[in-house]
């Protein structure tokens, strides 16, 4: 899977998660649905926005994007719908071209210490992939411990 693939994917994915998360809020507030329901598509979507951070952080390094264009590929996940045409900007920048790197090539952030780090776990996938979903479960854990981004009120 190349770069381009996987952040088209999780782009997609996100914006599809926030239409579960607003149709289940839809449902628990307009038609007084189980609020299981919203608890369920919110789990569901932090997951999947948590993912696509992770994704916008590690092709980011991958294709040497600047901190702030990483920084505004995860605030795209927080506003409804804004990855896909984030994506689609980069597509067309040329952000997302060229494949995964396993070694360091002439360009001088090649040597970096993230770089090489993203460099190692591509050339182990499967470590990468269980290192990936850790991650991501740790976070969703420690974030689902503190409690929902909006007090109850």
């Amino acid at each position: 899977m190349t770069p381009r693939t996987l952040y088209r994917t999780v782009a997609i994915a996100e914006a599809v998660t926030w239409t579960l998360l607003i149709v289940s809020l839809i449902l628990k507030y307009g038609l007084d649905a189980n609020p299981i329901v919203t608890t369920i598509a919110g789990g569901i979507h932090g997951v999947v926005f948590l993912s696509f951070a992770l994704a916008s952080i590690l092709i980011g390094i991958n294709q040497h994007w600047s901190l702030g264009r990483v920084a505004l590929g995860v605030i795209s996940a927080v506003v409804p719908y804004a990855t896909i045409p984030f994506e689609r900007a980069l597509e067309r920048g040329g952000h997302l071209g060229g494949v995964w790197r396993t070694e360091p090539g002439a360009d001088p952030r090649d040597r970096s210490v993230l770089s090489r780090l993203v460099m190692w776990l591509v050339r182990h996938p499967v470590l990468f992939l269980v290192l990936a979903v850790v991650a991501v479960a740790i976070v969703a854990t420690i974030l689902l411990i503190l409690g929902p981004p909006i007090p109850k009120g």
